[in-house]
Order: C-alpha cells, then structure tokens, then sequence
C-alpha cells in the first residue's frame, strides 16, 4: 500500500482502476519525554491501516514537519511557515491529480497544519474542482476522549490522545516511565495561562503569542498524562480508521 515501494506501473495501474491516494502528514517537535518527537509517524500509521480497511487505496510518503505554531526552535524540530506549507501541500496533491488520481484523502496529525491544509484543499477546488478532504486525527479524537474511556487528567499535549495512540501503533518508541504530571506554567502578562495561546481575564479568553516553555514546559501540557494507555490508543485507532474507510467509500460514489 505505501506508493514509493511501489514499481511505478503497478502505480500507474491502480490509479488508473481507481485507488484512492492518502496523504499522512504531522510535524516533528517535542511531545515531552516520554514520546517520539515524528507524529506523523502515527499518521502514516493511521493511514496504512485505512487503506488496508478499505482496500483499494495507497498511501504517499508521509510529510514529516508541520506548520509554525509554538513549536518553533524546538531542539531538533523542523516547523515550516504557513506559507510554504501551504504551497507544499498544494503542489504535492496537484501533482497527484497530474498522476490521474481522482480519490484523495489527507490524514493529518498536528493541528498547526490545520490552516495550511484548508488552504491547500481550497486552491485544488478552485483550480480543478477536485475535493481532497482531511482527517485531522487528533482534533476527532480528543473529542472522544470521555467516551472511550480516556483519562480526562491525561489529556492535551504530551499526552492524549496521542500518548495512548503512540503507546498502540509505535511502543518500541515511547517510555511510559516518564511520563509525569505537568509542571504548572507561570502567569503571563500576569494572567492565567489556558491554553495554546491563551490567557483569561475578567472571565473571557484572549488570544496571546505565547511559546511553548510558557504553556508546556518540557514539553507537557496534559495535567497528567500517565493515564494514557496502549488499551485506549487501540480504541482511537480504530474509530478513525473506520472514519476514514468510511470517507473513501462516500469519495467511490462521487
């Protein structure tokens, strides 16, 4: 199913038969210290397992590093401006259409790309008319995290829903020994930190540029993220590769 293993007439002939082609991506920055800094590692993951569900589909190489955001001069990190991801985005899926696929699926792990794709998908429909939807993984399935059974304290980053899901797909790549509760974050401008970018006052949240030190430190933003589980991961796991086996059926009637 990975297309670059692929002899390029074996390529050229499931495209031409009607394979779908997804696109994994994520980002590689910290994720604290007990997880591997590539998730779009799980990405590309995630996006195997759904072509193998679907079965008519393959998965191009996965793009490694994501968009700007806070993660920016993370040690070993690469983030890309908004601008040239975008780009990036947009000529690899023209590229793909070029290629004759019709069928196509982002499966995106980091929510700094968010923008950049929608962009992306955009400028392909105005151009061609062709709609490539995008999986945000983790956007889906924080939302789950309650229902699954998920930890509440484990959850944000450096912890769920991408802990469990790594502790799943990748464990030989995570040390769940350390993962530890949070390290509180100072105030900034004097006001309590909420979020990524985020601070409140007078009972309302503004938007701020903080950085990633002053709303995770080392890396970790989850109150306690050693309730994540591989048992919660595989759970996860399955509802997006059924989500997404279920969006490359409705893309088969289109």
């Amino acid at each position: 199913m990975r297309l670059a293993e692929l002899p390029a007439p074996e390529v050229a002939r499931r495209i031409a038969d009607g394979h779908a082609v997804l696109l994994p991506l994520g980002s590689t920055e910290t994720h604290g210290p007990a997880l591997p800094m590539g998730d779009h590692l799980l990405a590309e993951a995630i996006a195997l397992r759904v072509a193998e569900a679907h079965g008519r589909a393959l998965v191009a190489p996965p793009i490694p590093f994501g968009g700007e955001d806070f993660f920016r001069g993370v040690p070993g990190g690469v983030a890309l401006s908004h601008g040239t991801l975008s780009a990036l985005l947009t000529e690899i899926l023209t590229a793909l259409r070029d290629g004759g696929a019709r069928r196509l699926l982002i499966v995106n792990g980091h929510g700094g790309n968010i923008p950049a794709i929608e962009e992306a998908q955009r400028r392909l429909r105005h151009a061609s008319g062709l709609v490539a939807p995008a999986l945000h993984l983790w956007r889906s399935a924080g939302a789950w995290q309650a229902e699954l059974g998920g930890d509440a304290a484990a959850l944000g980053h450096g912890g769920d829903p991408v802990a469990s899901v790594a502790l799943h797909l990748r464990p030989e790549l995570c040390h769940p020994e350390r993962l530890a509760p949070r390290a509180a974050p100072a105030p900034f401008l004097g006001l309590p930190v909420t979020g990524f970018g985020s601070v409140r006052a007078g009972g309302v949240e503004f938007g701020v540029p903080i950085e990633l030190p002053e709303i995770a430190p080392g890396g970790t933003q989850a109150a306690d993220p050693r309730g994540a589980s591989a048992a919660h991961g595989a759970r996860i796991t399955e509802r997006l590769v059924a989500a997404g086996a279920a969006m490359l059926a409705a893309l088969e009637t289109t």
